[in-house]
């Protein structure tokens, strides 16, 4: 197992890639879409109408790009892990099936055969329309820390997606009298089937692993619109559409344990032991939807030392990053919360040999 950390674009800088280092991290999962262009990058629910930014400017990365970003972390001893998400330009047609459709196809297939040229492993990705909504930020957390939650404050989840928008983010202005946006789960899943059947062979040939992430938050309709993987058998089904170790899961452990009737040890085991996972999110959370909380890591209701124990029987040899963490009280909250989950889980993993027989097993063995 590895230890990696999870950095937005404007944190892509040689002092943060030294804090990784410093604090224990390996690998890096980044996030070139610019979904806060400029704010604060704090995690929340997004604004019904204008998401969490706009990303109508964004244009694809190149293979020079990645490339520069791929020696920038060597130059300081970390390797990049993973990029997390297209940017919503890239590809709302493929999302909404739109006429751009076909051409955005083309342009991912160029991204991914670029990424797989520039040493880029894993792409990760959410095939979802609402994307994340819905949190709210508060005290949440041990210690009165600010986190995110859902069903802890008011927050409209029916409120419709406007004309322009998709994956909580702006891709051009709204056109006047334009319906919201609308589709049922069955064009949901005829979409993912296209976007996988182009998509995969390219990735196969490149080298590159597309990991899902599942629904967060995993309701059954957010913002009038269905999700995809908010059960984990949704993941079975998803890797089957088309069968290949490149079409993976990122798994998120907070969204896996978010979901109602999950047993997160069982199903942690199951697709470890499938050789599927992309890399993972190592999250914890208390609750379930329609209300829960994210937690420190050590404090909530999934026990990390057994997820711990599942990956090291299993041979897992992939990265796992602390996902969004709860801010801690100081001048640098950030790095503070980094800091602390990253400690934790090299803690784990270091003496993963010593946490003893793990509890949970699959229902055949």
């Amino acid at each position: 197992m590895k230890i990696g950390l999870g950095f937005y674009r404007e944190q892509l800088t040689p002092d943060n890639f030294r804090f990784a280092v410093q604090a224990g991290a390996t690998h890096v999962v980044a996030h070139l879409t610019n979904y806060f262009a400029g704010r604060d990058p704090k995690i929340h629910g997004g604004d019904p109408r204008q998401g969490w930014g706009d990303c109508s400017t964004d244009t694809l990365w190149t293979y020079d790009e990645l490339s520069a970003l791929v020696n920038a972390l060597r130059a300081e001893g970390l390797e990049l892990a993973a990029l997390e998400n297209f940017s919503p330009r890239f590809w709302y047609d493929v999302l909404l099936d739109g006429p751009d459709r076909p051409a955005q196809i083309e342009g991912l297939k160029r991204l991914i055969r670029d990424a797989g040229r520039a040493g880029v492993p894993c792409i990760g990705y959410n095939f979802s329309i609402a994307g994340v909504y819905g949190w709210t930020r508060g005290p949440y957390a041990r210690g009165r820390a600010n986190s995110v939650g859902l069903g802890m404050a008011p927050s409209d989840l029916d409120a419709p997606i406007p004309d322009g928008m998709v994956w909580n983010m702006r891709y051009r202005p709204e056109r006047p009298g334009a319906p919201s946006v609308s589709l049922t789960e069955t064009e949901l899943w005829d979409r993912l089937r296209h976007f996988l059947s182009e998509m995969v062979p390219v990735a196969e040939e490149a080298g590159v692993t597309l990991a899902a992430h599942p629904d967060d938050p995993p309701l059954d309709l957010l913002r009038n619109t269905p999700r995809l993987v908010n059960r984990p058998e949704k993941y079975d089904r998803l890797m089957s559409l088309v069968d290949s170790p490149r079409n993976g899961l990122e798994l998120c452990l907070g969204s896996l344990q978010e979901m109602p009737g999950s047993d997160i040890y069982a199903h942690v085991r199951r697709f470890a032991r499938s050789g599927r996972i992309g890399y993972i999110h190592f999250r914890n959370v208390r609750g379930k939807v329609p209300q829960y909380v994210e937690t420190f890591v050590d404090d909530g209701d999934i026990d990390m030392a057994e997820i711990v124990r599942i990956l090291r029987d299993e041979n897992y040899q992939g990265v796992m990053i602390p996902d969004h963490t709860p801010e801690m009280t100081c001048d640098a909250s950030w790095h503070a919360g980094k800091a602390f989950a990253l400690g934790y889980m090299k803690a784990l993993v270091q003496n993963a040999h010593a946490l003893g027989p793990a509890r949970v097993a699959l229902a055949a063995e």
